[in-house]
């Protein structure tokens, strides 16, 4: 496992040699624990060595997200054992979690307003003795930080993943929002901003600086070194013609990151330009109709939702979908952080982007791959 890292600066599309993984040998694996009163898939006991520090993660949802698998990539790393709580869709980065020995137990939580979950979540913090409680995205973050004062812990973290100067994780910005984020941010002792683009935003909402501290998201720089072989075989298995150049596209399909944008860009260009969609979301029946309108269906790949570490689903994974690619292109006009465009920079590819506070945040010249595009369809077309 490569150490995590900041964005870097293009390396050159060569194979490399991969340092052994973290050892997760001491480690047990077990399915979900549930906390929830209508039971889930049934938990165990686990037999966790002994540590300094107990550390419980909350987060909203494990589905296939940028969030989601920086977290198991983090548990990976971390020297003090962790465990898990999701709030809602124990998805495939649960799956993940638990195959590398961590417990993840699902709270069942029924929606935003669910708040039968706040007392569960309290008797589960409390049961787990727990040193510190680090809470991800914005349901984790409200429901998270006061479950865990009110279960007597007093470190407590969290983890800023996603705020735009508009939205936050889709949602409006709305004055309601902000409040309740404000309010339960008063309850931990400091928020951690994945740019420094996001701490200026999390400023000017309110929070004190001294509260805040910048730690950029991390990549595994080793799984995203470019394997021509690898490429070779993906490319095989999508059934892209030899002569295709394939853009590329990552992340949650979404009309806030406009991928519709590449659809009609690549309506423009000549018929060797293939677009390939890594990602799943509820707007895919919307962006499968757009590439029929726009003459284009035969050249459109949709591979759903993949995970940066193969997780024994049928598939390629992240990086071998990357190393598939000739250029990533991220139309998303707000972003916190960017981590498709620095995985894609670590793979040696060209990338264009709307907008990435990982690369706009380096001192010039540091990502000379990347280029900021401005406009819509037609910019990114040239």
């Amino acid at each position: 496992m490569g150490t995590a890292t900041p964005a870097p600066s293009t390396p050159a599309r060569s194979p490399g040699r991969s340092p052994s993984p973290a050892s997760t040998s001491d480690r047990t694996t077990t399915p979900y624990a549930c906390s929830s009163s209508t039971g889930c898939t049934g938990c165990g006991a686990v037999p966790w060595k002994v540590c300094d520090m107990r550390a419980l993660h909350i987060i909203t949802g494990l589905g296939v997200g940028g969030a989601e698998q920086q977290l198991r990539l983090l548990l990976r790393h971390l020297p003090v054992d962790c465990e898990v709580v999701t709030l809602t869709n124990p998805g495939a980065v649960a799956d993940g979690l638990v195959a590398d020995g961590v417990r993840v137990t699902h709270l069942g939580m029924a929606g935003n307003r669910d708040l039968a979950a706040l007392p569960r979540l309290v008797r589960l913090i409390r049961r787990g003795r727990y040193d510190l409680v680090h809470t991800h995205l914005y349901r984790a973050c409200v429901y998270g930080r006061l479950a865990a004062r009110l279960a007597g812990v007093r470190a407590v973290v969290a983890t800023e993943h996603s705020l735009g100067d508009s939205q936050m994780e889709g949602r409006s910005l709305t004055s309601g929002v902000r409040a309740l984020y404000l309010a339960s941010e008063r309850l931990g002792r400091a928020t951690v901003a994945v740019s420094p683009t996001v701490a200026e935003r999390l400023r000017r909402w309110g929070v004190p600086g001294p509260r805040i501290a910048v730690v950029p998201n991390g990549i595994d720089l080793d799984r995203f070194r470019f394997d021509p072989a690898q490429r070779l075989r993906t490319r095989q298995r999508l059934g892209l013609p030899e002569t295709a150049y394939v853009v590329g596209g990552i992340g949650r399909l979404t009309a806030a990151k406009r991928f519709d944008v590449l659809i009609h860009a690549l309506a423009q260009l000549p018929d060797n330009f293939w677009l390939l969609l890594v990602g799943g979301g509820p707007e895919e029946h919307v962006l499968r109709r757009t590439a029929h309108a726009a003459g284009v269906a035969d050249r459109v790949l949709f591979t759903g939702e993949r995970p940066c570490v193969p997780d024994g689903s049928p598939g390629p994974d992240l990086p071998s979908l990357t190393s598939a690619m000739d250029l990533l292109a991220s139309p998303c006009p707000e972003e916190s952080f960017g981590l498709a465009v620095v995985e894609a920079l670590a793979a040696g590819l060209p990338v264009r982007y709307a907008a990435c506070p990982a690369v706009e945040d380096l001192p010039p010249h540091s990502a000379p791959a990347a280029r900021r595009v401005t406009g819509g369809p037609d910019a990114f077309a040239r």
